[in-house]
């Protein structure tokens, strides 16, 4: 290959690197904040799995003072009910008395009807909280996972642009040129491989004899079509048959 083509190659190859790990390391306070509404929504879910068990704890201890009061009531009655004199004293005192016991059993019933859910929204209670242990655990994890991965493409990213220096440094002018003017007008794109007699960015079908020259990679030839510098990289010819023997 030209050693102008492949210096050409190398610097689109940490222009395309750098690129993507700016974007990864400027996406990291968004992907930072994205793991924190994980662990807020975790924490949220287990307050409102809380208070929905105070509420119904709340609600419990209503219907036990109604309850009492109810009861106080219905005995209260039960002793009038031996003070009576005439039967219809007798008979309005055993209606009250049937009211209130009515009232005594819905409200029992009541009571028990929040005891069963007591029961369910502390197990709701107790899953969440698991759920939000193991979700601080997991985005524990992804936070460190990111923040060393992004401690490493800042690394990596410091390395190149040395790199990137000497490569630049070994071009001419006039190909440096050339290849800057392309990127700006191909949004950091200057340098496409060429297959199968297409350019591989802009799909445009290369002219038969223009192909076999920038098969030869020893001169700089660019697309017709995007301007791009176009290069050739023989890959190797898939194993006839593709089955396995049995």
């Amino acid at each position: 290959m030209h050693p102008d083509l492949e210096r050409l190659v190398r610097l689109q190859q940490i222009e395309t690197f750098s690129d993507g790990a700016r974007r990864k390391i400027a996406d990291l306070p968004d992907r930072l904040r994205a793991l924190d509404a994980r662990c807020a929504a975790a924490r949220e879910a287990v307050d409102a799995a809380r208070a929905a068990l105070a509420d119904n704890q709340a609600a419990r201890r209503s219907l036990e003072k109604d309850l009492a009061a109810l009861q106080g009531r219905l005995a209260k009655f039960r002793d009038q009910l031996m003070e009576v004199k005439t039967n219809r004293e007798y008979q309005a005192m055993q209606k009250e008395i049937e009211v209130a016991q009515t009232e005594v059993r819905k409200t029992e019933d009541q009571l028990l009807e929040r005891m069963i859910e007591a029961d369910e929204l502390g197990h709701h209670v107790k899953r969440a909280e698991l759920a939000a242990v193991a979700e601080q655990t997991a985005v524990g994890d992804e936070r460190h996972q990111l923040e060393e991965g992004v401690s490493a493409l800042q690394a990596e990213l410091d390395r190149v642009a040395q790199t990137r220096t000497v490569t630049m440094a070994g071009l001419p002018p006039p190909v440096l040129a050339v290849f800057e003017q392309v990127s700006k007008l191909r949004r950091g794109t200057a340098v496409a491989e060429a297959r199968d007699g297409h350019c591989t960015l802009c799909n445009v079908r290369l002219r038969p004899q223009v192909f076999n020259e920038i098969r030869k990679n020893d001169s700089l030839i660019q697309c017709d079509s995007c301007q791009r510098i176009l290069y050739f990289r023989a890959h190797p010819e898939p194993a006839a048959g593709g089955g396995e023997s049995a």
